[in-house]
């Protein structure tokens, strides 16, 4: 095996313990889901709205139509979202504060806290609990979710940037898919149980707090940022075996010095810069396409479509799409490094495109041919696959390969807000937009898949395989083609041209 394309143990072992932060993003993400009607029949109690002789439930049939259960509901859903865009500036502090490892074990206090506060809920008004622990879980999740791809994109052997960076994303699918299962009725989505179920979203947490003490910190963090030469040397050796250092050494050497030469670019400096713009554009424009896509209307929707097509238990057929998810996220981490990351986007949304489009359809004539329905849930599977091929784990990585190590802390936290903020957006708008296009709901994002279909085309470029220095020339290169960079922008660009990325 050549030199800088080992796979060793200790890679394996910061890999599995990084994307146990993703895993708790994902269970967090789907647990709130399926014990809704349990806890808002709590939340009814706890308000004084409901009781079990309590004539409030023949006024209200379904104690969440209730105006007080519904907003403290709504809240506890929302408030996850709004914990994430806040803490996301956070991530390039956190991650420079003490290190990637250290940043990573330090905010695992707040998982622990906030599956603490949601396991607790009983002890005191579920609803104040419950909505507590979402927003601390939340603050949690938009830290991991900018630390973990920035961790695995800087220890991972280029060959391998891709599949590794990947992972990120299965974790999440994941941790989705765990939360769906353990959240039926009959585990742990019931009366009884129901805390225990959101308590849990902080147990990988401890798992990783005991494990993380084993991982090596990020080359790239001790040489360029700190200076330690010998402790990268020692990292590098730890994660890819007997080789010699020397070339990545000799790749961060030069960053350092062009990084020494330039004060560090924080997120406003980042977002005035002519010289990054273009990379900046990209990166924001494919976490806007993966929250856009309508992903996650797809999973708010997918019940009300199963159970038209008459399926006994629409909860399995949503788990189903769970496991499709999982499924062709492990297919994007064998194919991301052959296909390349352009070529997958492609594919994806445009796919996701059809896919949305022939859902209209099945949505439109569902009524008058019964076998339409089946055609929606075949295109609601093919949709998840096409998603999770492309636009769901690419964004994620894609940004710390787009910027040399100067900006991308600031680059990760731009992308990670902007992801966050289009996340909450959509969780939402989306009914009221449900309710407005009713059928047409999809030709919606049908439009705006398109548009980031030719978005991709035109100007994402292909990172498979390359060094910052070769990223950086096709952005230099299309800039002169657009306009001549000022005396300034030239020093910034030559910052750029003898910066690489491994």
């Amino acid at each position: 095996m050549t030199p800088g394309k080992q796979l060793t143990g200790t890679l394996a072992l910061a890999v599995f313990t990084a994307v146990l932060g993703s895993l708790q993003y994902g269970y967090s993400l789907g647990v709130i889901n399926a014990p809704q009607a349990v806890i808002e029949k709590h939340y009814g109690r706890s308000l004084g709205v409901w009781s079990e002789n309590s004539t409030e439930e023949e006024k209200f049939s379904h104690v969440g139509q209730h105006p007080a259960v519904t907003m403290y509901w709504s809240l506890s859903v929302a408030i996850f979202s709004i914990g994430g865009m806040l803490s996301s500036f956070l991530v390039g502090f956190v991650g420079d504060l003490r290190g990637r490892v250290k940043g990573m074990l330090m905010v695992n206090v707040l998982a622990i806290a906030a599956g603490l506060l949601m396991g607790l809920c009983r002890m005191w008004k579920p609803h104040i609990m419950v909505i507590s622990g979402r927003a601390v879980m939340g603050f949690y999740c938009g830290l991991t979710s900018g630390l973990v791809p920035m961790y695995i994109g800087e220890i991972a052997p280029k060959a391998y940037r891709g599949a590794l960076g990947t992972l990120h994303q299965l974790a999440i699918v994941v941790g989705i898919l765990i939360s769906q299962v353990i959240g039926l009725d009959f585990i742990l989505g019931n009366d009884d149980m129901w805390p225990l179920l959101l308590g849990l979203s902080g147990a990988p947490a401890v798992l990783q707090s005991f494990l993380l003490p084993l991982c090596p910190e990020s080359p790239r963090y001790l040489y360029i940022l700190l200076g330690k030469e010998q402790e990268a040397r020692k990292s590098l050796l730890r994660l890819k075996g007997e080789y010699d250092p020397t070339p990545d050494l000799e790749e961060m050497r030069k960053e350092k010095e062009a990084a020494d030469k330039e004060p560090r670019v924080s997120i406003l400096s980042l977002i005035r810069s002519s010289v990054y713009r273009q990379q900046l554009v990209v990166a924001l424009m494919m976490h806007l396409s993966q929250q856009f896509s309508g992903i996650n209307a797809i999973f708010y929707y997918s019940t009300a479509i199963f159970t038209r097509a008459g399926v006994g238990q629409p909860v399995y057929a949503t788990i189903g799409v769970g496991v499709i998810n999982t499924v062709f996220t492990l297919v994007s981490v064998a194919l991301v490094d052959r296909a390349g990351r352009r070529t997958l986007t492609l594919v994806g949304l445009g796919g996701m495109c059809c896919c949305a489009v022939v859902m209209t359809v099945g949505l439109k004539f569902q009524s008058e041919f019964t076998w339409m329905s089946y055609v929606s849930m075949s295109a609601i599977f093919l949709f998840v696959s096409f998603f999770e091929v492309g636009p769901g784990p690419i964004p994620w990585f894609i940004v710390a390969e787009l910027f040399s190590q100067g900006p991308r802390p600031a680059a990760i936290a731009l992308a990670g807000c902007c992801n966050w903020t289009s996340n909450f957006i959509i969780g939402m708008t989306f009914p009221y937009i449900e309710k407005f296009l009713d059928c047409y709901v999809f030709i919606l994002f049908a439009m705006l898949l398109l548009a980031f279909t030719v978005f991709t085309y035109l100007r994402v470029p292909e990172t498979k395989g390359k060094t910052f220095e070769e990223i950086a020339a096709v952005f230099l290169k299309r800039q002169k083609k657009s306009v001549a960079p000022s005396p300034k922008d030239a020093t910034e660009l030559q910052q750029l041209k003898t910066s690489t990325d491994a």
